[in-house]
């Protein structure tokens, strides 16, 4: 049987963690190991995971400062490969899985590369929030034939990416493509990374899959939202989204990028301000550009 280690990464929200890792240690399909990375929370989460380290189960990396999701991500996904995991089930301290998310997804994922004839670099669950509607920030973007797989009675569709709320990824994908750009920081690392996986063949999103992504409140992201206390997010996914669409796609791409920027920013009545912070992050995407670090296996 396969061995699947779930990675979660957390930062001051203790509040929701313990609800997480009780689901996740309650599904049909246990994991092997919950690898926790505590994203130097301040707000007493170490406690919190000092009750659950007496289950055998549980590994908790705690970093020295704060490193975003992505670079937490980062950690948790080589600490798992480390560990020897066939699979890491990778999720936010904030996603509540049903008690079959798991197996749905491993058996799914099976069921789909044997139908295909070939290896899938991920699989994802169906997010939903809170009331049973869709979480409208946590869709997948589907490819061309999404629905092959639909047509021949399985519930699933085929995707290129995806976000990191409930995502199997195989051990091949982290050791043939590494892992997710720590320095993103935040905001568009997970769409960085399904992206690049996604070259070697479509992910899949597993519909009987599903999880809740417990989020104050449920709207998609857009740049017409930045106020002065989100600000420093929208600078991190300006850079991010600039930097991937100019580097891996195209001049035109990323130009398509800013021009949405700044529309969105106009049609928002964002601050003049607030505007010229997002614009200057915009052009340090120009320049930016990380490459992915590889996992350290002790197999």
């Amino acid at each position: 049987m396969n061995k699947v280690a779930a990675v979660v990464v957390t930062y001051n929200r203790k509040d929701k963690l313990g609800k997480v890792l009780d689901h996740i240690l309650a599904q049909s399909h246990a994991p092997e190991w919950v690898v926790v990375v505590d994203n130097a929370s301040t707000d007493g989460t170490d406690a919190l995971l000092a009750s659950y380290q007496t289950d055998q189960r549980v590994t908790v990396l705690r970093l020295a400062e704060n490193t975003g999701g992505a670079g937490g991500f980062s950690a948790g996904m080589a600490k798992a490969y480390e560990l020897g995991a066939d699979f890491l089930w990778i999720m936010d301290d904030d996603c509540y899985p049903h008690p079959d998310a798991l197996e749905e997804l491993v058996n799914g994922l099976e069921k789909a590369e044997q139908t295909l004839g070939h290896q899938m670099p991920f699989a994802c669950s169906v997010v939903k929030w809170t009331d049973g509607s869709i979480c409208e920030m946590n869709n997948p973007g589907t490819t061309w034939d999404w629905g092959r797989l639909l047509s021949l009675g399985q519930q699933a569709v085929l995707v290129n990416h995806c976000s990191f709320v409930s995502v199997l990824v195989p051990r091949w994908t982290l050791t043939r493509f590494g892992l997710p750009l720590t320095d993103y920081f935040i905001w568009f690392d997970d769409m960085e990374y399904t992206l690049r996986v996604s070259k070697a063949a479509p992910g899949l999103q597993v519909l009987s899959s599903v999880v809740v992504h417990d989020l104050p409140e449920n709207r998609g992201v857009n740049f017409g939202q930045i106020n002065h206390k989100n600000v420093w997010k929208y600078e991190y996914g300006a850079r991010n989204e600039l930097s991937y669409r100019l580097h891996h796609e195209s001049p035109l791409a990323a130009a398509g990028f800013a021009y949405r920027v700044l529309k969105g920013m106009a049609q928002g009545h964002v601050s003049r301000s607030l505007r010229l912070r997002i614009v200057k992050s915009l052009l340090r995407g120009v320049k930016f550009n990380p490459k992915p670090r590889f996992p350290r296996s002790v197999l």
